[in-house]
């Protein structure tokens, strides 16, 4: 059982913020030394969120990004990235910022993880239509299998059904985005593209680094 008491958590920081990938770094390597791993596991997550905000780069930030890694029997986390981490297996994320922040604040267990993975595969497709290119994003598919093994996979969703898991705790902990505040988007959080006027189509696939 973890000791984090998701109740007792309150907002910090956007997504993406120093504050908010420290936090969120700290409580997935938590919930992994609580899981007591195999001591031979390695594995490594990480995830990179392009072309945020500058606002979420001040103080000298380079990247709005956050490592965890399991290796030699212990686990580490941070804000930024880890070459050493980003070298081993498991899972590695680079994506754009304005694609995943609001809908990250929403909760769910296993079913609102696939309504999500729909509805921003929906969002994707749309965008794709509208810009008229084949994966404008340049989203990567396949070219790094994701490694996870089950003590890793357990550890970070246990409660998840119960609004626990890592994902809820990221969640619980993210203050809202204002890029986002009059943008439609679906039951999930996710940017409806379909449902936006010119302007907002405009607006938004700026923030993702297109324009037409």
């Amino acid at each position: 059982m973890s000791s984090v008491n998701v109740e007792d958590l309150t907002p910090i920081g956007e997504f993406g913020s120093r504050i908010w990938c420290e936090t969120v770094a700290e409580y997935g390597a938590r919930l992994l030394r609580e899981a007591n791993l195999p001591s031979h596991l390695e594995w490594g997550f990480t995830e990179n969120y392009t072309l945020p905000p500058s606002r979420l780069l001040e103080d000298g930030r380079q990247l709005s990004a956050y490592f965890i890694m399991v290796r030699d029997g212990s686990v580490s986390s941070g804000d930024g990235l880890s070459e050493e981490c980003l070298s081993l297996p498991g899972f590695h994320v680079e994506i754009q910022w304005a694609t995943i922040c609001n809908q990250s604040k929403s909760l769910y267990g296993r079913e609102g993880q696939r309504r999500r993975s729909e509805h921003e595969q929906a969002m994707f497709r749309q965008i794709a239509e509208y810009v008229g290119t084949p994966n404008p994003l340049g989203l990567k598919r396949g070219n790094r299998p994701a490694v996870w093994p089950k003590e890793i996979a357990a550890a970070l969703s246990r409660g998840s059904e119960e609004g626990g898991g890592l994902h809820n705790i990221a969640a619980r902990l993210q203050t809202p985005s204002p890029e986002f505040a009059d943008l439609p988007t679906t039951d999930m959080g996710v940017p409806d593209f379909s449902a936006m006027s010119i302007d907002q189509r405009r607006s938004f696939l700026g923030l993702c680094g297109l324009s037409v």
